[in-house]
């Protein structure tokens, strides 16, 4: 049988990322190079010529006089804990297929677990907003789904109390194979909601293909083409080969996330379905996804607790 080559592609493996990174000395030379790839430039003033300031980490641009350090500005900047230690939280949270809890980050790291709390949120932030800057194209299956068990005696399955509903949508290639997929919680499953959805999470001219749930409908107001097949109700209607990867990746994340964590509030859900997502759009490059990660991440702006503990943005 023929092995399939993203499952058993060569990763990151422990060796190579303490070669590679295993020195504050190499991860600051690490975040230097992700965030001026072409030499400093002053924040301000964006002048190449500065000094450095020894023994402080900060490098002083000679124009404007402005100092800079590599997390400043940054995901990481007010950090207490070194930088290898963020970078083999990185590595953990890259390399895992099925995730890793903020506990078992302290267990791996020596660190607390508010710290490791914090940087795992903080990471997941990274991952949603780089994919969020990246909108699906080409042909998209689409579903509704929610997050949250039954309760009992209650109503199941859409409009269900104490149920986060979220628009789950997998971007397939000509022949019919998963490419990258976007998770997102809504407020309902409403015209307007998936309207401002697709303005943001889909590009011009993709192809939808949907159940027969009318908001979906809302992709057109986005320009892109509407297929509705109505699927029906019970257990047949996930079996049709339409919505094959959708209801198949949907099936995967809500598994993986009942197997990391023991409980989750809602307001952090989005950060975790896009921790999922991040790794599936980037499982063809394993070995890479650390490097990707760091360059999003002195690219991402702080994350201070009360934005942490707050909502997401809908949608």
């Amino acid at each position: 049988m023929t092995k399939n080559q993203v499952q058993f592609q060569k990763g990151l493996s422990l060796s190579e990322f303490f070669n590679q990174y295993g020195t504050e000395e190499q991860c600051h030379d690490a975040l230097l190079g992700w965030r001026w790839p072409d030499g400093f430039r002053g924040p301000e003033c964006g002048h190449r010529g500065y000094s450095k300031i020894a023994g402080r980490g900060l490098y002083q641009c000679q124009r404007c006089h402005h100092q800079a350090s590599v997390i400043a500005g940054t995901i990481f900047e007010h950090t207490k804990l070194p930088l290898r230690t963020w970078f083999f939280g990185m590595h953990l949270l890259t390399q895992a297929k099925s995730g890793v809890s903020a506990l078992e980050l302290k267990r791996q790291l020596g660190i607390g677990y508010n710290a490791a709390w914090r940087m795992k949120q903080k990471l997941m932030q990274v991952m949603k907003e780089r994919d969020d800057r990246q909108p699906l194209s080409g042909i998209i299956e689409v579903d509704d789904a929610v997050w949250g068990g039954e309760r009992h005696g209650g109503k199941r399955g859409r409009g269900a109390p104490g149920k986060v509903p979220f628009i789950a949508a997998v971007q397939i290639t000509d022949d019919g194979r998963p490419l990258a997929m976007r998770f997102t919680r809504l407020r309902g499953f409403r015209t307007a909601e998936v309207a401002h959805w697709a303005a943001r999470h889909l590009s011009p001219g993709t192809q939808v293909v949907s159940d027969g749930l009318p908001c979906f409908r809302a992709v057109e107001r986005a320009g892109c083409s509407h297929e509705a097949i109505v699927t029906g109700d019970g257990p047949q209607s996930v079996t049709l080969e339409a919505f094959k990867w959708v209801n198949t990746i949907i099936g995967n994340v809500k598994n993986a996330v009942h197997g990391t964590y023991h409980a989750m509030r809602e307001r952090h859900l989005p950060r975790c379905l896009a921790e999922f997502c991040y790794r599936f759009n980037r499982r063809f490059a394993l070995k890479a996804m650390l490097s990707r990660l760091g360059y999003a991440a002195v690219r991402t702006p702080p994350m201070p607790q009360r934005l942490l503990s707050k909502a997401e943005p809908w949608g």
